[in-house]
């Protein structure tokens, strides 16, 4: 069987950003080009593969399982291309390289204390982190972009192609600075009065913080911000009395040295698994294996 003499590289690159932003007009602003010309190249990949790769929706588009597939297969395809041209240009002594995507309750100790352990063992692998979104995390891991995604397992419908391994589970806190007016427990009478900051829409543990506050009856409360970053975090609950819904791991060293404080929910269901994202189906390599082996030995105690 030979590839279609019509398949260019262009239809590939123009797939995988479509694939990445989740529109048209997305992809033509981080390639450079018009939207009708990003139109008309997933037009023509589309008609050579002989089927639709995205569902429509709205003004926004959807892989569909066909799309997962060819973005798994060409995203890999593309990614082993790069790393061909990228040794092939190299001199001297040659390097691997491993691209981990970080969810922000790994982010801040289990990644770091993992990849400092793998580095002492293996010094010529370039180990290169990305944070972000889970979307988009996990978009790059199904597209060969990312070789791992750590952190918290997201929902079913979005690990499509991928499997999961847990490495232990963890709970969702309420933090608040050292000297903040509440103590003890969050109580929905006394804390509807100080401003919320909460995940995203998109975050993993947006729809647990979301239930948790429906639960006690806060489901209607109008967050002040919402975000999942610590630098930004702190900031706001160094200047307010927010109080901030994260996973524990974001504010571990915070909660240990006594500059933030928790509040008792008394809820298990804000606990999840934490753990490693791939794609199903490919075998590991050597440098996989080795960081995954890393990652279980600096499991946080």
């Amino acid at each position: 069987m030979k590839i279609d003499p019509r398949l260019r590289l262009r239809h590939i690159s123009t797939f995988l950003e479509i694939a990445q932003a989740g529109s048209i007009v997305a992809a033509a602003g981080q390639l450079g080009v018009t939207q009708p010309a990003v139109s008309k190249t997933l037009r023509e990949l589309e008609d050579i593969l002989g089927q639709p790769l995205f569902d429509r929706t709205g003004r926004g588009l959807r892989l569909n399982n066909a799309g997962q597939q060819f973005q798994k297969l060409a995203g890999a395809a593309m990614t082993t291309l790069l790393r061909a041209q990228t040794q092939a240009q190299s001199t001297g002594q040659a390097r691997t390289r491993l691209t981990i995507g970080a969810l922000p309750t790994a982010a801040t100790r289990l990644v770091p204390a993992a990849t400092i352990r793998f580095h002492a063992a293996h010094p010529h692998c370039l180990i290169r982190v990305t944070t972000g979104p889970n979307w988009l995390l996990l978009s790059q891991l199904r597209e060969g972009s990312l070789d791992l995604v750590v952190g918290r397992m997201a929902e079913p419908d979005r690990m499509e192609g991928l499997s999961f391994r847990q490495l232990y589970s963890e709970d969702v806190v309420a933090v608040v600075h050292a000297d903040h007016p509440l103590n003890g427990s969050f109580d929905p009478d006394a804390s509807g009065q100080f401003p919320l900051i909460l995940p995203p829409p998109g975050a993993v543990i947006a729809p647990l913080v979301r239930a948790y506050l429906r639960s006690i009856g806060m489901e209607d409360i109008a967050p002040a911000f919402e975000t999942v970053s610590l630098a930004f975090a702190r900031q706001i609950l160094a200047q307010t009395d927010a109080i901030w819904f994260i996973s524990r791991g974001v504010v571990a060293e915070e909660l240990g040295n006594g500059s933030l404080r928790g509040l008792s929910l008394n809820a298990p269901m804000m606990a999840g698994p934490v753990g490693i994202s791939q794609r199903a189906g490919l075998p590991e390599s050597p440098e996989i294996a080795a960081m995954i082996t890393a990652l279980h030995s600096a499991i946080p105690q």
